[in-house]
């Protein structure tokens, strides 16, 4: 993606908003509960969406509005398989393919949709193909193979930029851990998937190609983790030091302009949190 393009992400996007400049310390704060954390200063990515789904037709919107504008620019929005069974996602797509929008919705299929599997999700034979129906192009990709990822998304984002046309890829992954940690993936699934799956974990494979190349050794891998374990931990404290938000920031997330009970409101718990703390 280019500095000028638009992300639309879900809420397991953590990976994406990192790379398009999100401090992780932000994306802590976020999680944390503290809303301040969802604002990206000098950027047209979206903030989080939480429920299943409407993220599509957030993406939907955002890129009718380059296209208006004329721009050259494109949207992408990530999904997972789940999201396919919703509403928004045909709903999404349908009018990206009526209106001919720059966007790229993607797919990331890890087969499990909590304790769902793909197979009871939809009766077609691929998720990718779901475009069809759209009027427009889908394809899968290896989710697992970081090259392929990287190059059809690129071939997807410019067709999308240049040609002003839409475009589905179904990352063909693996989920490597349970839902949530209210989950205990091991009363649905079988030992046997997880295990032959791990074969092709991506960043193992990455690791093995660059090594195989001459690219990359052990000295690397042990400098990068220390980075990374020191920018994580700078991260937290950054975090942990935030000034805390004021009760009234509840309302500072809902409206461009507040109505004017919403402000009534406002203005009564401040005078409450400035009088009882």
């Amino acid at each position: 993606m280019e500095k000028n393009d638009v992300f639309v992400p879900y809420y397991r996007d953590v990976g994406v908003l990192l790379q398009r400049g999100v401090k992780l310390s932000q994306i802590l704060q976020f999680w944390g509960g503290d809303e301040r954390g969802n604002s990206y200063v000098d950027s047209r990515d979206f903030p989080y969406s939480v429920p299943i789904g409407t993220q599509t037709l957030h993406a939907a919107g955002a890129a009718y509005a380059i296209k208006y504008h004329q721009e050259k620019q494109a949207v992408v929005s990530i999904c997972g398989d789940g999201a396919t069974s919703e509403g928004d996602f045909y709903e999404a797509m349908n009018v990206a393919g009526v209106w001919k929008l720059p966007v790229v919705f993607v797919i990331c299929n890890n087969q499990w949709a909590i304790s769902v599997p793909r197979h009871q999700q939809t009766a077609t034979h691929t998720l990718a193909q779901k475009s069809i129906a759209a009027g427009f192009g889908g394809e899968q990709v290896d989710g697992n193979d970081i090259i392929a990822v990287q190059y059809r998304t690129a071939e997807a984002l410019k067709q999308a930029r240049e040609h002003g046309e839409p475009r589905l890829l179904e990352m063909i992954c693996y989920r490597q851990h349970d839902h949530t940690t209210a989950d205990d993936a091991s009363r649905y699934e079988p030992k046997e998937s997880r295990a032959a799956e791990w074969k092709k974990e991506p960043v193992i494979r990455l690791k093995h190609y660059l090594e195989q190349l001459n690219a990359w050794t052990e000295k690397q891998e042990e400098a990068l983790l220390a980075a990374c374990a020191e920018e994580v931990d700078q991260a937290v404290q950054t975090y942990l030091h935030q000034p805390p938000q004021l009760l009234t920031s509840m309302f500072d997330y809902l409206y461009a302009q507040l109505p004017q009970a919403y402000l009534e409101q406002r203005e009564l718990l401040n005078e409450m949190e400035t009088t009882h703390g």
